[in-house]
């Protein structure tokens, strides 16, 4: 019978809001005044109350059934957490359009992974069967064969009763998986209801009465266990018919009950226990302690004759054990379901069932301050233009989103779409959003996709997929490749005459050619050589370099100014250090300092041809310098060339902005000449791998033909 507001707030199930809490729902939902039907509210409230929900779990509840629109929910005056239910809420509809969308689930895990990441707060998931099932029984008792009974029982066996099943929320998992299937199978539901020799409340009594018969033996033996039973339920028969083949009189475990004890030896003690007091049935007896299954899973499995002739399943193994298979590898959904390990899952899972165990204890509070730093998610789910979910690394781009649908997808990735706006291959996707990828007809990947500094492939597998595509071109074209890229790299830096020989045992490369290969596949790329040349020349010149006097220094005086952050030279303090204009060093390349007359130390990079010109006419002014740790952003020129076309300006600057660099000029133009532009770039940077990185995005620009340092 449909409740006002106020009849809701009177219920049983609603005794844990408090008095504030019933006058802050009266006042804060203005479009549900005295008289508004709430037709599956107080079931919602019942099956949280049984679960132990806290207050705002309820007020959550409360607020979603009055239906406010979007705007009207921001203009609440929620308390601390609400919101975040409410939003938790709110997502389930994303997850049940996709549904409808895939033809009644097509990808269910899937559906459940988007359900779970996109939930922020995990006591949503809670409310969300609780009210899940509410509908369910009200759709249900109204007309079993109704449109709407039927999507949500096709919504419930995907989404809803494989989550209960992994929250271990059995009160709510089985009544959910009956109502589905007497739904959705009504003639095999009648068959199976038409065999069990007695209704769920008989099953349920005979349990109640076994484990007091066994509880009572144990106890007289001086035994410490805990002891609990279930009756199993129609759906639960019926899979096991259908997974196992067997005829209704086969099945020995319709009755069940579990026994936990402490120790591993009690366990064998209990077996004993039970055989002797009921007749234990022939052939099904497991012991998975001594033998377990692959996954871990431990316990002891027999079945006896009890009272009146009927057969129980009995469970017998320790709390260790119980607990790893509820919420270790051994988990007792994943043997249910059959699925695979995903570790951020199960860690979420777990941390889910704790919170339920701890609702209503002081330890609640403990867990939840903790969800955040145990359960960042290192996975997305992204969804295909047909709303199949996607299982992504995090960090993932368009590329991986590609090369996960199928490699050919990926080697003619040409562009992306993210809910319809287009964006670029490094883009980082988030969960939710559909990705749309538009492809060539010809299998092109790209290089530079496999270089790490350009970011456009997060997932070791879409590298491997590239790089399988250019191993199988000939030797000599991934010479040729690796060559090029590193050429323009190194005249990109200013390194266009490094000799390479001293880099080639870093890589493990005994010849300049198998150094490209490696470039050439992605396996190293150019910035690790130009790092591993700085290495070299720092090791080489601390070799050569014999023990000289240091020239005379004359500390600053406080008008001098002070020595620049993050430069250590030769051990002198105090000493007045400027990055000369001529090459303008970097934090993180080598570089060496000569002493001027009235400026102090010059700051130069160590292969600088103006440092080397001076030194030669006075070798007693150079001094060895090296960079500590980060110290303050440097100005560097960057010089490029493109072919002039609209917004070339803004991509640059965007990208630049993106990078977290900081501009301080831009000049040049375009040359009406040959119709391109040379633009001469001022950027403060952090160090060379940033400089580095920029450049390496610059060059990926459309329409740009060089850049390098200045």
């Amino acid at each position: 019978m449909p409740l006002s507001l106020d009849e809701v707030l009177v219920l049983p199930a609603a005794s844990a809001l408090s008095e504030a809490d019933r006058q802050r729902l009266q006042a804060v939902l203005p479009e549900a005044p005295q008289g508004t039907d709430w037709p599956w509210l107080g079931d919602t409230l019942a099956l949280l109350a049984t679960l132990g929900a806290d207050a705002r779990m309820l007020v959550a509840a409360v607020v979603d059934a009055a239906g406010l629109s979007a705007e009207t929910l921001k203009t609440l005056p929620l308390e601390a957490g609400e919101a975040a239910l409410l939003e938790g809420l709110a997502a389930e509809q994303q997850v049940r359009a996709l549904h409808a969308e895939q033809h009644q689930g097509s990808d269910p895990e899937g559906l459940r992974r988007l359900l779970l990441a996109m939930t922020q707060d995990l006591r949503v998931v809670p409310i969300l069967l609780a009210r899940h099932l509410a509908r369910l029984r009200h759709a249900v008792a109204a007309d079993n064969d109704s449109a709407d009974a039927q999507a949500l029982a096709g919504l419930t066996r995907d989404i809803h009763a494989p989550l209960a099943n992994r929250l271990g929320i059995w009160q709510l998992k089985w009544e959910l998986e009956d109502l589905a299937f007497r739904t959705l199978e009504p003639d095999a539901y009648r068959r199976i209801a038409r065999l069990l020799d007695d209704k769920r409340r008989g099953r349920e009594d005979y349990i109640v009465q076994f484990k007091q018969a066994l509880g009572d033996a144990l106890q007289a033996a001086g035994i410490q266990a805990d002891v609990a039973g279930r009756p199993k339920h129609i759906y639960s028969i019926w899979r096991k018919m259908q997974k196992k083949s067997l005829p209704f009189e086969g099945l020995y475990d319709l009755r069940a009950v579990r026994v936990l004890v402490d120790e591993t030896a009690e366990c064998y003690t209990v077996l004993g226990l039970v055989h002797a007091r009921w007749t234990p049935v022939p052939g099904e007896f497991d012991d998975y302690i001594a033998r377990p299954k692959a996954n871990d899973y431990r316990s002891l499995h027999t079945c006896v004759v009890g009272p009146e002739g009927k057969v129980v399943e009995v469970q017998i193994r320790t709390r260790e054990m119980h607990a790893h298979a509820e919420l270790g590898v051994a988990a007792h959904w994943r043997y249910k379901e059959g699925g695979s390990g995903d570790a951020a899952l199960e860690r979420k899972v777990a941390w889910m069932r704790k919170l339920l165990d701890a609702a209503g204890e002081d330890g609640e509070a403990g867990l939840q301050a903790g969800l955040d730093h145990e359960l960042v998610e290192d996975r997305i789910y992204a969804l295909s233009p047909k709303g199949e979910v996607i299982d992504l690394p995090h960090g993932a781009t368009p590329l991986d989103f590609a090369y996960r649908v199928h490699t050919d997808v990926g080697h003619r990735c040409r562009g992306a779409k993210v809910d319809g706006r287009i964006v670029t291959l490094d883009y980082k996707l988030r969960t939710g959003e559909r990705v749309e990828i538009m492809t060539g007809k010809v299998s092109e990947p790209r290089r530079d996709w496999l270089l790490p500094g350009n970011r456009f492939l997060a997932s070791a597998r879409s590298r491997e997929k590239v790089r399988a595509w250019f191993r199988k071109l000939d030797r000599e074209r991934n010479q040729q490749a690796g060559r090029e890229i590193l050429e323009r790299e190194l005249k990109r830096m200013g390194q266009a005459d490094a000799v390479l020989d001293a880099v080639l045992p870093r890589f493990h490369v005994g010849t300049l050619e198998e150094l490209w290969i490696q470039l050439a596949l992605g396996e190293i790329g150019p910035h690790q050589v130009i790092r591993a040349l700085g290495d070299a020349r720092k090791a080489e010149e601390a070799a050569q370099v014999e023990p000289q006097q240091a020239p005379a220094i004359t500390p600053k005086t406080q008008d001098d100014g002070a020595a620049r952050a993050g430069v250590s030279v030769a051990g002198v303090d105090n000493l007045l250090v400027h990055i000369a204009r001529c090459c303008q060093p970097l934090p993180g390349e080598p570089v060496a300092g000569f002493l001027s007359k009235r400026r102090g130390l010059a700051l130069h990079r160590a292969n600088c041809p103006a440092l080397q010109r001076m030194v030669a006419e006075e070798p007693e002014r150079w001094m060895p310098v090296s960079w500590e740790d980060a110290g303050a952003r440097q100005m560097v020129e960057i010089s490029m060339t493109a072919i002039d076309r609209r917004y070339l300006l803004r991509d640059v600057s965007n990208l630049i902005a993106q990078e977290n660099v900081h501009i301080g000029s831009i000049r040049g133009g375009p040359n009406a000449r040959d119709g391109r532009a040379r633009l001469n770039i001022s950027v403060q940077v952090r160090d060379f791998d940033q400089l580095a990185q920029l450049i390496g995005k610059l060059a990926a620009l459309p329409g740009v033909e060089d850049v390098r340092r200045g």
